[in-house]
């Protein structure tokens, strides 16, 4: 399958994932709004989701899908199979282990993530309460990430892909049965986050037993490909969670900073989140397994031409998306949020939010085009030196901008260390040899860039034309949806007419190559 195909195949699935995504916080703003419940869900729900991100799906995936993908291809299925089981036997007891360990330390835990709610009387004690219902989501998740990169290594990316919409229509229907039965709807959508990971492992026990991969129980067992494998997670899980370890001090600082900071950057940083799980995400998972069996070929000729596409395709969706967040970043939230306990003054606070976090967008996903070339390669202590020298600048922005800008600073100064981070990374992969933008990025990158300014100058005016509807409450839905069909018709004439990106050509992309 080409690279295009693939991550076509991710970005479609995760559009849906994103869409109910976005449905689901649409229920949270309504039920729970933007202050103390809503803080407390939203910090019990980061807790699992902080290791997730770092050590199940960031830094795992990135040591364990080159080392199963090279089994794969130089060993055959059989040992690919059983160097999976014994990763998942291993993983499966140390996640039990840790999930008991932080049952018990919560309370103190806490502390560490969001002292600042010490500051409100009961949302310290509600927050331990929530996170102890969340956190063993953690462990069935952690197993979906490895099923996940069995599945993408063996080019199986839709069932991996479409877990995300399990987690979201799950979450939502339980958090509507059990909110007339628990003490706070914060309760009743911890408990939706605790069944929705149950289900999303149960589908790829399926989907993998479906592949003919179906991972047996054993007994774990540190065999040395196993060692060589935890030995890359351990430098890895910085280097892959950046983005995450930035929202972290951002939630600790924000805890701080006022009653509601917290939510106010979850909802902007979900909206933000769907480009960035679209193309980021899918740009990431598609890559890594290609650059691992084109550079284990020794074709680093076409590993640097998937590069530059994949870079080319990131810009190319991505650029577009930051400045229409920009432009009409409070119609957006407006439209999705504002009802129930979600107030005009909370609009106001995540638009903002908002903007600052989509200045980053297109590094963001430049992130996950560059990385890949490291683990492909078998180096994850790089990343995470570069990840060490980014949260730095990011604390330091934190402080820096916390006081004048409030909780917009933390999420501009996210935004800030995410192009920091690019910078470094591309130099050094550029420094190496590993790296170089060849002809036809140069000329379409300045191309896509003048396409996304037209798109802006339209949604500009159209915000301005449709603003009688867009304040309408029985027509900002339709408002919303028209605003957008028209920026992103705008973009494609655009990128037609200055040629950053031919119809033809992508089609031509999107069909599968002959091996």
């Amino acid at each position: 399958m080409s690279l295009v195909k693939s991550i076509a195949t991710i970005g479609g699935w995760t559009v849906l994932s994103r869409i109910t995504g976005l449905m689901r916080e649409m229920l949270v703003a309504r039920y729970l709004g933007a202050g103390m419940v809503a803080d407390a869900f939203f910090v019990a729900f980061r807790f699992p989701n902080l290791f997730r991100s770092l050590f199940a799906e960031g830094a795992f995936n990135a040591a364990f899908v080159p080392l199963f993908a090279g089994k794969l291809e130089g060993e055959g299925p059989a040992a690919a199979r059983l160097f999976a089981e014994q990763c998942l036997a291993v993983l499966t007891w140390a996640l039990l282990a840790f999930v008991a360990v932080m049952e018990m330390a919560m309370p103190w835990a806490m502390y560490l993530l969001a002292p600042g709610f010490d500051d409100v009387p009961g949302k310290m004690a509600l927050a331990s309460e929530l996170s102890r219902i969340t956190f063993p989501y953690l462990l069935f998740i952690s197993m979906v990430s490895l099923q996940s990169g069995v599945l993408n290594s063996l080019g199986r990316f839709a069932a991996a892909a479409g877990t995300p919409v399990l987690l979201n229509l799950t979450s939502m229907a339980v958090l509507v049965a059990l909110v007339p039965y628990t003490e706070t709807p914060g309760h009743a959508m911890a408990w939706g986050v605790f069944v929705s990971g149950v289900a999303q492992f149960l589908w790829l026990v399926f989907s993998v037993r479906k592949a003919g991969v179906a991972l047996r129980v054993v007994r774990p067992r540190l065999s040395p490909e196993v060692r060589l494998m935890l030995r890359r997670v351990v430098p890895g899980a910085v280097g892959a969670g950046v983005y995450q370890v930035n929202l972290l001090i951002n939630t600790v600082i924000a805890s701080h900073v006022a009653n509601g900071a917290v939510s106010y950057l979850n909802y902007a940083d979900r909206v933000n989140q769907l480009p960035l799980g679209v193309v980021g995400i899918a740009i990431g998972t598609a890559l890594l397994p290609l650059l691992s069996r084109q550079l284990r070929a020794g074709e680093t000729a076409a590993a640097l031409e998937s590069q530059n596409r994949a870079m080319e395709l990131g810009l190319l969706l991505t650029l577009p998306a930051a400045l229409a967040f920009v432009t009409i970043a409070h119609p957006i939230i407006a439209v999705l949020f504002e009802r129930g306990s979600f107030t005009a003054s909370d609009t106001d606070a995540v638009a903002a939010a908002l903007v600052a976090f989509a200045l980053g967008l297109p590094a963001y996903v430049l992130v996950k085009v560059l990385t890949p070339s490291f683990f492909a390669r078998h180096d994850t202590r790089t990343p995470v030196k570069v990840a060490l020298l980014t949260m730095l600048v990011n604390v330091a922005l934190n402080l820096l901008l916390m006081g004048p800008l409030k909780h917009v600073g933390m999420a501009l100064s996210t935004a800030l260390a995410a192009w920091v981070n690019v910078a470094v990374l591309a130099w050094t992969l550029r420094r190496r040899g590993f790296f170089a933008t060849d002809a036809r990025l140069r000329r379409r990158g300045p191309r896509i860039l003048v396409a996304s300014l037209a798109m802006a100058a339209v949604l500009w005016g159209a915000a301005g034309a449709l603003a009688p509807w867009l304040e309408a409450h029985g027509l900002r839905i339709a408002a919303l949806g028209l605003l957008v069909a028209i920026g992103a018709l705008a973009y494609v004439l655009a990128a037609q007419l200055c040629g950053a990106a031919h119809l033809g050509e992508l089609r031509a992309m999107l069909r599968r190559r002959k091996a």
